[in-house]
């Protein structure tokens, strides 16, 4: 178990969940059409979808964008392409999660990102990136957490492992099986035998 490789609140769960419920409240959704197979049509599909939410008591701002929105009327599955979530807050790391694709369920109480995962924090020169190929997040429970590989790369550190649990309420990291840890050492900027003297051979006296 790794604590405290990510210092500080990631706030990834609190930002998909603001975002959910920006969604619900700003966008005027087209009326729906009385011909579709609510089966297997989308009742609405939204191009190049982008938003803001600030938070004026805290000077935050969580910043939103998708290529393509896809709506189910059928478990009222909304479907999410090329995602970005950017959280901007002063005095915070920037914190930002990327995904190719993205699944909210009935009632968001499950979000599912799939394929080319990315969360990176950062802040001055401290940067920690996190890539999977799936990640599940529970809202209520604070919880992100994948079955997949999963790679964590701070520094000069990368550590790889299967299976990642993710509590953003104790801001743990639990990495389950398969980890291997790896140091790169940074090279020498300068190399010592150069420092050395050079060998010289004695003077004697002729006779």
């Amino acid at each position: 178990m790794i604590h405290r490789l990510l210092p500080g609140p990631i706030a990834l769960l609190t930002i998909l969940a603001l975002l959910t419920l920006w969604l619900d409240q700003a966008i005027q959704y087209p009326r729906s059409r009385e011909d579709y197979d609510s089966n297997h049509q989308p009742d609405y599909i939204i191009e190049n979808l982008a938003g803001v939410q600030v938070a004026y008591d805290k000077a935050r701002q969580l910043l939103f964008s998708a290529d393509v929105m896809t709506h189910y009327p059928a478990g009222d599955m909304s479907y999410y392409e090329q995602v970005d979530f950017t959280r901007l807050q002063p005095d915070k790391p920037l914190v930002r999660i990327s995904a190719d694709y993205a699944e909210f369920d009935d009632g968001k109480d499950n979000i599912y990102l799939k394929e080319n995962v990315f969360i990176i924090r950062e802040k001055e020169l401290d940067r920690v990136t996190i890539r999977t190929e799936f990640l599940h997040l529970i809202p209520d429970a604070d919880i992100a957490k994948t079955d997949q590989p999963v790679t964590l790369v701070k520094m000069d550190m990368t550590v790889n492992a299967v299976g990642m649990e993710l509590n953003d309420r104790t801001e743990k990291i639990d990495l389950k099986s398969r980890v291997k840890v790896q140091v790169n050492k940074r090279q020498q900027s300068t190399d010592r035998s150069s420092n050395k003297k050079p060998l010289t051979q004695p003077n004697h006296p002729k006779k």
